[in-house]
């Protein structure tokens, strides 16, 4: 897509061609090495294209009561849901919207065991499990880091799993490489084995980034194969939240100003980091420009600022083929995955209540926000 005067400006656009070329690849991995690769609403809701991915997943992975209900309503399947702490006032939701449902500690299983017996219909329940394997540089994003509060470890879980849990749920990659995955699986083989024979599936979780051009897909289906033809009574699950949507949009901005000062050149855009591209700075990465470069020492150097008045809000630098100026279209490359999403509501987290209190008056409730906020704002 190079035509963008047609398209408003900020604008997050998904090209659907590209997202059906993922989903081809993501649905062969599936059927080679029989098991189920389902979407991770955490990386991935926009639910306007959720009629496009229905006939190549059976699943949908949901970390909250929001996310859980969107996948019931707009990709029709019930959910894997997990989250690191379940509230008794969204379990519920979770109840009548989840097929799976991942408890991160015994605490939290005890807790709510007896209303998952009580809902109703079946729902199959799992434990996630630390396998203390650290593959991400970045601690931000390592699941596996010293301390974690994702996951119980060998040590904790002990020798037996509680009455009732039928499977294991893992999370420890960052769009991460087949190599990853297969060390990973070794891992948890060595360290939680023993309860194998006892479980009825395994979830291994995201991170597995096999849309990527270099990713070796022959090493993940060989490495599933493997497993699969050693317990072939486990299901196997994935649940890749980036991998979905790997290169399927862009971020279309427009430079509104240029400010120098110093010797330093800022495009200032209408859009914002902070705001806008918060895991540009969380990660923290250095996003793509369309037409732009790693800083040459013939060409100017740019930096790009956000439209927040946060001073930090800018990144850089950037050598361009054509040097910004006012009106100058700017497109951050494969902005859809976790980008788009944690400018709404990431993990589909509601956002705080909002009220007022005096001694007088007491507490008033000015506003509170549910499903619809969420769901509106990814449409």
């Amino acid at each position: 897509m190079t035509d963008f005067s047609h398209i408003p400006s900020p604008c997050y656009v998904i090209d659907e061609d590209l997202l059906r070329g993922n989903l081809e690849i993501i649905r062969a991995v599936s059927e080679r090495a029989d098991v189920d690769i389902i979407p991770a609403l955490k990386g991935f809701a926009l639910w306007g294209v959720f009629p496009t991915m229905r006939p190549y997943v059976k699943g949908v992975s949901a970390s909250s009561p929001n996310e859980a209900r969107l996948a019931v309503e707009e990709m029709k399947a019930p959910a894997h849901t997990y989250s690191p702490a379940y509230t008794d006032a969204g379990f519920d939701e979770i109840l009548a919207c989840s097929s799976h449902i991942t408890f991160n500690s015994l605490n939290q299983y005890c807790r709510f065991r007896e209303k998952v017996l009580r809902c109703g219909h079946s729902i199959s329940t799992g434990l996630r499990v630390n396998p203390e394997l650290a593959q991400v540089d970045t601690e931000l994003y390592n699941p596996c880091a010293p301390g974690s509060r994702l996951g119980m470890t060998q040590a904790q879980l002990g020798e037996t799993l509680p009455n009732g849990i039928e499977g294991l749920h893992i999370h420890a990659l960052c769009e991460s490489p087949a190599e990853a995955t297969a060390l990973l699986i070794q891992s948890v083989e060595m360290k939680f084995g023993q309860f194998f024979p006892d479980i009825k599936w395994i979830n291994f979780g995201g991170g597995h980034l096999m849309t990527q051009k270099d990713y070796d897909i022959e090493l993940l289906v060989k490495t599933l194969q493997r497993f699969r033809a050693k317990y072939p009574h486990i299901h196997v699950i994935l649940e890749p939240g980036a991998a979905f949507a790997w290169e399927t949009g862009v971020l279309r901005a427009t430079v509104e100003d240029i400010v120098i000062n110093g010797g330093i050149r800022t495009a200032i855009l209408d859009t914002s980091f902070t705001a806008h591209l918060p895991d540009c700075l969380e990660m923290p990465y250095k996003p793509r420009i369309r037409g732009a470069y790693e800083p040459q020492s013939d060409k100017p150097h740019w930096r790009i600022g956000g439209n927040s008045c946060l001073a930090g809000d800018y990144m850089g630098k950037w050598s361009f083929e054509e040097e910004p100026y006012i009106g100058k279209t700017i497109v951050f490359e494969d902005m859809i995955h976790y980008t788009m999403v944690k400018t709404t509501a990431f993990n589909g987290v509601p956002h705080p209540s909002i009220g007022v209190y005096s001694e007088s008056k007491g507490f008033t409730l000015l506003k509170s926000f549910g499903y619809e906020d969420y769901k509106n704002r990814l449409s």
